[in-house]
């Protein structure tokens, strides 16, 4: 049986346990792990949560080092790139290193894996998102952007590529559960997205 192996934000831990129980009998599912350090705070990524691009980076080549590999990797980083300090206007993970350290994940990953696929990043809300969170903030307009790149280094890369963003935006601001993430009935409608798209896979 095959394997996925789940790398990213908390909006995959969140949807992780309807995706796992969807793809029982097809797949081993499997992810970064730490659970329970990454749930009890969403916003600073820890454990399971995947953080931003360079932090996907990073772990990926200390896999890769330890000869680590994988049978479907889902990769998704791009939320926590985007925050936003409120007083200087200054990016996590400006474009320009974001896109630099997408295309070196790309490249590692497929060295590591049969098959990448790549998750287009939820969206930020920024009249939800920026009057619930005072330390950060988030742009819809980033998410936008730096959707677009990622989207022109999976296409040049050849990377099948799930969009998320576009299916869950689809469900509109009551699809929030707080600032950015989501209820569980869209946490579980997100999960069976997913998993409708890897039959192709199994």
């Amino acid at each position: 049986m095959r394997s996925i192996f789940v790398l990213g934000d908390s909006i995959s831990i969140q949807y992780g346990p309807y995706l796992k129980r969807m793809t029982e009998g097809r797949f081993v599912y499997d992810r970064k792990r730490g659970e329970e350090e990454a749930l009890a705070d969403l916003d600073h990524p820890v454990g399971a949560n995947g953080g931003d691009s360079a932090m996907v980076l990073d772990y990926l080549k200390s896999e890769q080092a330890r000869g680590t590999r994988y049978d479907l990797l889902l990769l998704n980083c791009g939320l926590h790139d985007v925050k936003t300090d409120p007083e200087t206007g200054e990016k996590q993970v400006p474009p320009d290193p974001y896109r630099r350290n997408l295309e070196e994940i790309v490249i590692i990953a497929r060295e590591m894996t049969q098959a990448v696929i790549w998750l287009r990043t939820t969206d930020a809300v920024e009249d939800i998102h920026n009057a619930r969170i005072a330390a950060f903030h988030r742009y819809h307009d980033d998410v936008v952007a730096y959707n677009a790149i990622a989207d022109e280094i999976m296409s040049r890369y050849d990377v099948a590529t799930l969009d998320l963003y576009a299916f869950t935006r689809a469900f509109g601001t009551d699809a929030f559960w707080d600032h950015v993430h989501f209820t569980e009935e869209v946490r579980r409608l997100q999960a069976a997205y997913i998993a409708g798209y890897l039959e192709r896979y199994g």
